[in-house]
């Protein structure tokens, strides 16, 4: 059953209660370093991302450079940060996009008995295939780009949300509220829209969490393999991809991005973790 969205003072509760997890609340310390990072880049970045400097490659961390130098004499850290933007960036257009396909096919099988079959076995048939090799294919299909990885895991993701949309609608659709707002003749968009998906938006928003971190850690894999965003963009997944054949001579070229990656990973399924906690009444009454 759909978990009401909380309102007003309550927010303030759900959000101490998160806060009083020390796991969650690292977690959230974390994300907002990491965004707070790749936000203000172009201020606290020490050197020029793109900027070469053959002189200095492959240097160690150090003073100068505290991530190390990568194998044209680029500041790692810079990239880092750099990097974080693009891949942030990546995961939240994924998580739009994903959002506005799984709720429109959600809604549509769940609401709607006669497009209920058709839907359904459409998300099912995509849900056969494992998630990066139908990215691959998909970005093979439509060529290497950032928009083009966005569009792909956009796609991929969608039945993820759709499945829940549409097990939340069947339920929904058939409360009182529902049943009286088509008796007084609310017109059907209107009941989809504010009665059945107002209703929708707590589990949709845990489950945005974890898309959103299956999003970083597909671009970082599409990228590595070579079909993703072009290796002259610094994100966390080309640099871990330009650094694999340095290993065990600069290994700092792609631990630090790897370390990213993980930190921005395990921060974001802690705290969908926490929401889904705090959000079902269930569980927020064992805490």
């Amino acid at each position: 059953m759909a978990i009401p969205t909380p309102a007003g003072g309550e927010r303030w509760q759900l959000l101490r209660l998160m806060a009083a997890r020390k796991t969650v609340l690292v977690s959230l310390i974390v994300l907002v370093v990491l965004v707070g990072a790749a936000l203000l880049a172009p201020w606290i970045s020490p050197f020029d991302p793109y900027k070469l400097s053959i002189m200095n490659r492959l240097q160690a961390p150090g003073a100068a450079h505290w991530f190390g130098t990568d194998d044209f004499g680029r500041d790692v850290f810079s990239r880092v940060i750099y990097g974080g933007r693009l891949s942030l960036l990546v995961g939240f257009l994924v998580v739009l996009l994903a959002s506005v396909l799984g709720i429109a096919l959600g809604l549509t099988a769940g609401f709607f008995r006669g497009a209920d079959k058709v839907v359904s076995r459409l998300i099912d048939a995509m849900m056969a295939f494992p998630d990066i090799l139908l990215a691959i294919a998909l970005v093979a299909a439509l060529g290497p780009s950032l928009l083009n990885v966005v569009i792909a895991l956009g796609i991929v993701y969608a039945p993820r949300l759709a499945r829940i949309v549409r097990a939340s609608t069947l339920v929904i659709r058939e409360l009182p509220f529902v049943e009286a707002a088509r008796a007084l003749g609310v017109p059907t968009w209107r009941i989809v829209t504010v009665h059945v998906l107002r209703n929708l938006m707590s589990p949709l928003l845990v489950q945005g969490t974890f898309i959103f971190a299956y999003a970083i850690l597909a671009e970082a894999g599409l990228s590595f393999l070579g079909v993703g965003v072009s290796p002259d963009i610094p994100t966390w997944g080309t640099m871990i991809n330009a650094g694999q054949q340095y290993m065990g001579t600069a290994d700092w070229i792609m631990v630090f991005p790897g370390i990213a990656i993980v930190l921005s990973v395990l921060s974001l399924q802690l705290v969908g973790d926490g929401l889904r906690d705090v959000l079902d009444p269930r569980l927020r009454n064992e805490l």
